[in-house]
């Protein structure tokens, strides 16, 4: 059993380095996002503080520094903060995360049934684009659920002393995003252990003593930070972690109802909700009968019953999604902690589809297959010049057609050839999978969605996405303005959550400055025609010259960049 583990073990890592990591700098940055956490471990390096950094001439990191810290740290190997480096910590926290998830449920359950649930974590559309992302929410993710891992087995060890490995792994999360990172698996091992027959005072001691622990790393920064920031930190951190759980911030940051939260797992978990409509069709449903008291009885007795890794999956997620139920504030990536529990009972469903109803099974892979058909027919009627630019219109109708040029004349390469023909070879694969065992025909389904991905991070994403980066502006600002610091300017109310050009700023190592806060007497600004009006109003005085319109619109402002420069008259 052991050897057949670690076997699995290489395997699983293996696919990850394929699926998550050899493909992590194709793509520039192409959405605020990414260089704004990247910005900050760049300026780690550049000026040497580590506890609160300042870019942008005046902002600090929303976050705490962990994921940041991690970015610096492989980084320093060559030298720079490049995509790369910036989204590694990612692709390293859900391969950690993967990997020990298959692990965890081998011993508890069958390496067959934990390798199935290990490819499913990889393969769903929200987990695999979190971790190729410079974002902090798979290593949040990652540090809940192995957090998680550990509580359970300490439970299994009756909770004798401190679990150490679930405490640092709580300390990380907590310097990764916050108290929710300490907060959530201790309410989940809490309420487990609760339904198990647990006291309840024993249990209240024993997870405070393991979340006071687990705050101590944490509170350390906090204590350094709050020297560096002052006040202006402490309003950030009541902010971002009491206001926006209340729903009371001082910017609108992504309210939604309740039942986004239900859209967001059903999208974010393509293609394997396509395989659970698809079975709707065609399970057997049992007549209900009875009063709702005895549905209740009958619900406590199945609750009782159930296996413990089991309920301990259950109840991950539907704590962690009511939890996020709660605050107004609610994104997708907060849910990713309930995922990898989500597939546990995704492979088991599989493997009882295969086995009570393979033809649905097979007929989700065919769908996989016409899919990647349909995707090649596209690509070949691009690359051949046989798609006119008259069948987009809007006004996205330009961006979709220098999308459509950059697949036409990108060049393939090797690695572009194969990218592109991965889906297809895996389609074959599958298809003629029907003469084989069951095991080797879940194994090719499985084959399927993870060769998607490897074509779509291979080739087609960074093709397409390479068209939205500022890299191109920065590059030319870079030339007009060899060193020094360049100043930016929008129209738009400063707020809590202000515009930046984080992309080219990123790219031109953190040399852009909001002019407001700093007001040179003269400099370059990087502006836009809507925006220099403002400018003249707020701003009188200056003599403004235009040195160069770029004739982009910027992927983190939306605004299209000219470079002035300015000097204030005497």
């Amino acid at each position: 059993m052991h050897k057949q583990i670690n076997r699995y073990t290489l395997i699983l890592l293996a696919l990850c380095v394929v699926s998550l990591i050899i493909f992590l700098g194709n793509a520039c940055f192409n959405t605020k996002g990414e260089p704004r956490e990247a910005i900050v471990a760049l300026s780690m390096l550049k000026y040497g503080n580590w506890i609160l950094p300042v870019n942008n001439g005046v902002d600090i990191a929303y976050k705490p520094p962990f994921f940041h810290w991690c970015i610096a740290v492989l980084s320093m190997l060559q030298g720079y903060v490049s995509e790369f480096t910036a989204r590694l910590p990612s692709a390293l926290a859900l391969t950690a995360m993967t990997v020990a998830g298959f692990r965890f449920y081998a011993r508890r359950a069958t390496a067959g049934v934990a390798m199935i649930a290990a490819i499913i974590t990889l393969t769903n559309f929200e987990m695999h684009r979190a971790g190729t992302n410079c974002r902090v929410d798979m290593v949040l993710t990652a540090a809940i659920v192995l957090a998680l891992y550990a509580l359970y087995r300490w439970t299994e060890r009756g909770m004798h002393g401190l679990p150490w490995a679930a405490v640092l792994a709580m300390s990380v999360a907590f310097l990764t995003k916050g108290p929710v990172g300490v907060l959530l698996p201790c309410l989940v091992a809490f309420v487990y252990m609760w339904i198990r027959g647990a006291g309840f005072g024993r249990l209240l001691w024993k997870f405070a003593l393991a979340a006071t622990v687990s705050c101590v790393l944490p509170l350390c920064w906090y204590v350094a930070a709050w020297t560096q920031g002052g006040d202006n930190f402490l309003e950030l951190v009541y902010e971002e972690n009491v206001l926006r759980f209340v729903g009371k911030m001082s910017y609108s940051s992504h309210v939604n109802p309740w039942w986004y939260n239900v859209v967001t797992v059903v999208a974010g978990y393509v293609p394997y909700t396509l395989l659970v409509v698809m079975s709707l069709f065609v399970l057997k449903y049992k007549k209900v009968n009875g009063k709702p008291r005895e549905w209740w009885e009958k619900f406590r007795t199945y609750i009782r019953n159930m296996d413990d890794v089991r309920l301990f999956s259950l109840l991950a997620i539907v704590i962690i999604f009511v939890f996020y139920c709660i605050p107004k504030s609610k994104r997708s990536v907060y849910l990713l902690p309930i995922y990898p529990f989500m597939a546990y009972f995704l492979s088991e469903y599989v493997i009882f589809l295969a086995k009570q109803h393979l033809r649905t099974l097979r007929a989700f892979g065919y769908v996989l297959c016409a899919l990647a058909v349909i995707v090649l027919g596209v690509f070949i009627a691009v690359r051949t010049g046989m798609m006119p630019e008259t069948i987009f219109s809007g006004k996205h109708a330009a961006e979709n057609i220098a999308f459509m040029r950059a697949i036409e004349t990108t060049p393939l390469g090797v690695i572009g050839c194969l990218s592109v023909a991965m889906p297809i070879i895996a389609g074959v694969t599958f298809i003629i999978s029907k003469r084989y065992s069951l095991r080797s025909q879940i194994i090719s389904l499985l084959c399927v969605p993870f060769a998607i991905f490897f074509s779509l991070d291979g080739w087609y994403t960074p093709t397409v996405l390479n068209v939205k980066t500022d890299l191109g502006v920065a590059q030319q600002l870079c030339k007009a303005v060899p060193t020094g610091d360049m100043y930016w300017f929008t129209r738009k109310e400063q707020s809590a959550d202000p515009i930046r050009p984080f992309t080219v700023n990123f790219y031109l190592n953190d040399r852009v400055k909001t002019f407001d806060d700093f007001r040179p007497a003269s400099g370059y600004l990087l502006t836009s025609d809507e925006d220099l009006p403002v400018f003249n109003e707020r701003h009188p005085g200056y003599a403004i010259t235009e040195v160069a319109d770029y004739n982009h619109r910027s992927c983190d402002t939306k605004q299209w960049y000219k470079l002035y420069k300015f000097k204030k008259m005497e």
